[in-house]
């Protein structure tokens, strides 16, 4: 963070009242030119067509020309284009908007100065979308919060479309209660007016903001910040009759309560308030379940079945056992997840089969590395060492197919190994770590 954008964000902490009137001049040719070199090279082109490196190569001229617009008001950003990505576990899928390359950096560069305005607002039970946060916090917190505290239910909860269903004057008051800078204003009103280009056709936008721009993630979080985060905090809690926690990742969010009652209630006025904000729940990833150190015991007693698990940031969670006896969550990846891993694996094997050896190894390795540095929480070493199991398989078989003669048994494989050998599961935390880790970040 510049010192200037420092000097905001400890105005903006020690002054909850504050609304800043003048910000545009944090856009500097600076931050634009540090913006668009953080984009990846590999990184998709926008609907002009250039890539990440020739946009590099004239940011100099372009962060001149952009800042005398944003100035004086004629920055106009682009329609997006609209891309499709497959949706866990459904044929159907997820459509996502990308932004031109340099559009991409003036939206970082913005972002910038909204998080440095709204991170001394938000709740600390958010985190997606933020500086220094990830899904190990919360996944950390929604285990401590199930272990050590009077928690016995857990509602989990996903809004429907989220992204598409923002409604953009709504989203703009919010922002005007700490954002006055009609310049700043103005720029968000028109990258979410935008629209998206699709088979060469514009199609405008008078809901929603597209996924895919990183101004996109911070606007969902100021929005849910508003509508969800201080509702719960401020008009929720103190109505309950025993303890919630909430624990929120961008518009994945579960609240743990102590009484089934209270989750109920939460359940019907939380439908109430999202409707003011033509908001709705998705009802297929809605539910309230049993969770907590006598989930066992009363599943037993009143369903005659174990509890159920929860599915939360990909990870499913269930009651277990530290080794020293008392009750804790358990995580291994979604069966869902791991199935998309593999494959994945398998479709790009099929895709360089005939590369040389070390080209697949490296390709394996940087998928093996990504997955267990997602998944790497204690009790999921039996998970990722059958995951690494079958990644051998996998490999061995794509190298057998190289030829018809070519047939690859398990001493000759084993040799390969011996010579290209395949990154082995390790876990980011011991149990003692994560249950520490988890304590801290509960403020616990």
């Amino acid at each position: 963070m510049s010192p200037g954008l420092e000097r905001v964000a400890v105005k903006a902490r020690n002054d909850k009242q504050c609304k800043f009137t003048s910000l545009a001049h944090h856009i500097t040719p600076e931050l634009l030119i540090r913006n668009v070199n953080k984009i990846p090279l590999s990184s998709g082109s926008g609907v002009d067509g250039k890539s990440v490196l020739c946009t590099r190569k004239h940011s100099v001229e372009l962060a001149a020309e952009t800042i005398s617009e944003i100035h004086r008001h004629g920055y106009r950003p682009p329609p997006v284009k609209r891309v499709y990505i497959p949706k866990p576990g459904k044929s159907k899928k997820r459509p996502i908007g990308i932004p031109n390359v340099w559009d991409r950096a003036v939206q970082r560069s913005c972002a910038n100065i909204l998080e440095a305005i709204f991170e001394e607002d938000f709740c600390d039970f958010s985190y997606g979308g933020r500086p220094k946060r990830n899904c190990h916090q919360a996944i950390g917190v929604l285990s401590y919060h199930a272990a050590c505290s009077k928690t016995s239910w857990v509602f989990e909860a996903d809004i429907k479309n989220f992204f598409g269903n923002l409604d953009h004057e709504r989203l703009l008051e919010f922002v005007s209660h700490r954002v006055g800078d009609p310049r700043i204003l103005c720029l968000i009103r028109r990258w979410l007016k935008a629209g998206v280009m699709e088979g060469g056709k514009l199609e405008r936008s008078e809901v929603g903001t597209p996924q895919g721009g990183s101004i996109s993630v911070v606007l969902s979080n100021i929005y849910l910040h508003y509508v969800l985060d201080l509702w719960f905090e401020k008009v929720v809690k103190p109505r309950l009759s025993g303890e919630a926690h909430l624990i929120r990742y961008l518009d994945d969010f579960v609240v743990c309560f102590q009484h089934h009652s209270d989750a109920r209630r939460f359940r019907k006025a939380l439908e109430g308030r999202l409707a003011k904000f033509n908001l709705e729940l998705e009802p297929s990833k809605t539910k309230t379940i049993r969770m907590g150190k006598f989930a066992a015991r009363d599943s037993k007693q009143f369903d005659g079945k174990k509890p159920p698990t929860l599915t939360f940031l990909g990870f499913t969670l269930f009651g277990s056992k530290y080794p020293w006896g008392s009750y804790a969550v358990g995580f291994k990846p979604a069966s869902e997840r791991v199935r998309r891993f593999l494959q994945k694996l398998k479709e790009d094997l099929r895709r360089i089969m005939h590369f040389p050896m070390k080209a697949q190894q490296t390709l394996i390795n940087e998928k093996l590395r990504g997955f267990y540095n997602y998944f790497g929480l204690p009790l999921c070493s039996t998970v990722l060492n059958s995951i690494f199991e079958q990644v051998k398989r996998i490999w061995k078989k794509s190298l057998s197919r190289r030829s018809n003669s070519g047939r690859v048994n398990w001493e000759k494989f084993n040799k390969i190994l011996s010579h290209f050998p395949l990154l082995r599961p390790k876990l980011k935390y011991t149990v003692y770590e994560f249950s520490v880790f988890s304590r801290q970040q509960a403020g616990g």
